[in-house]
């Protein structure tokens, strides 16, 4: 009798049990579907019961939510009343615990050690679509938009399928781009872009020439102090998961062909071709055909999904299986992105 313990220490100890949330049978708490009732990418979770907490939702059910970002690509997390900043960061650290830090590479305003804004461009043109840092040698597999406040027009964050951009590029099309690659050239801070010391976060020579040695650049230092570059990579890459053949790409973004008339002839009225702030060959440095990028143009055109952005809503991507874009705007939009599970070409 003297081993037995008593009630209320049996009593005290259930007390002390804190609660989780989890996904049973018959009782779920997310249901998932799609946008206007079309089987198309994102498939989208919404919460099935109420008060459920998305972050804690995601970190007992990463399995599921892994599966089906690799399944569909896109994932649209709506309607879990969140608040915007601090819950989009537990969201992703429940999916990630190591979040992409900013590298320099685009005009960006941190919001929190791993939440940014997304990049700054002028809102009455449209951000085409790619792969997010495809032009580098490290990208990030994952990538979150989190939105705080929808623009009053516009501004959605279109969405296109990588693997179907691939099958419908014109095959030798297709071969030509496996065969010889992308070089992507700038010339850093000569009116327009960033500098090279924001970019690399140094302001010594020699660390950039280690930091491009490491990560597979070429680079020329220009007579008036300026730096040159050139990096050569893959059009084309399996996914690291799934095998699947992805077109996968920035070119759209630094190819003339692909400006609007006025910007492109400003530009060359301003720079030699060897001095653009950006531009794009093939791999061998000749001159990609304008034909040829207007024919990819439309083709991610074709296959573009475009949806209005609500209050707090969080869209997950795996970049290597979908690209994304941004539509031109008006009004004030507020969104988020955060970064993770980076990436190289020489894991692919």
């Amino acid at each position: 009798m003297g081993n037995i313990k008593p009630a209320t220490s049996k009593l005290e100890k259930f007390r002390s049990i804190k609660p989780r949330v989890v996904s049973i049978p018959g009782g779920r708490l997310v249901k998932t579907g799609h946008l206007d009732g079309r089987e198309t990418l994102p498939l989208v979770f919404e919460p099935d019961a109420p008060g459920v907490d998305l972050a804690e939702w995601a970190s007992c059910n990463r399995e599921l939510i892994e599966t089906e970002v690799l399944k569909h690509g896109a994932l649209l997390f709506r309607n879990f009343n969140i608040r915007p900043i601090p819950d989009f960061e537990r969201f992703a650290l429940s999916l990630c615990a190591e979040l992409f830090k900013d590298n320099g590479e685009h005009p960006r305003r941190a919001v929190s050690g791993h939440v940014y804004t997304p990049v700054f461009y002028p809102s009455d043109r449209k951000v085409l679509w790619h792969n997010e840092n495809s032009f580098n040698h490290r990208w990030p597999l994952r990538i979150w938009f989190g939105c705080v406040r929808p623009s009053l027009h516009g501004g959605e964050t279109p969405v296109v399928d990588s693997r179907k951009v691939y099958q419908l590029i014109e095959p030798a099309v297709r071969e030509r781009f496996i065969d010889k690659q992308v070089m992507y050239v700038r010339n850093y801070g000569e009116g327009l872009g960033l500098d090279w010391q924001t970019v690399f976060k140094t302001t010594k020579r020699d660390e950039v020439e280690k930091i491009c040695a490491h990560t597979f650049v070429a680079f020329e230092w220009k007579a008036d102090g300026g730096l040159r570059t050139r990096a050569v990579r893959p059009a084309v890459i399996k996914h690291p998961q799934t095998g699947e053949a992805c077109w996968f790409t920035q070119a759209q973004h630094w190819h003339t062909a692909c400006l609007d008339a006025a910007t492109r002839k400003s530009l060359y009225s301003i720079y030699r071709e060897e001095d653009l702030p950006r531009a794009c060959y093939y791999g061998d440095g000749t001159r990609i055909e304008d034909s040829l990028m207007d024919e990819i143009l439309a083709v991610y055109e074709k296959l573009e999904i475009s949806f209005p952005w609500q209050e707090g809503d969080i869209l997950m991507l795996d970049n290597a299986l979908v690209a994304h874009a941004r539509n031109p705007f008006a009004g004030e939009r507020q969104l988020l992105v955060a970064m993770g599970e980076m990436r190289s070409f020489g894991e692919v």
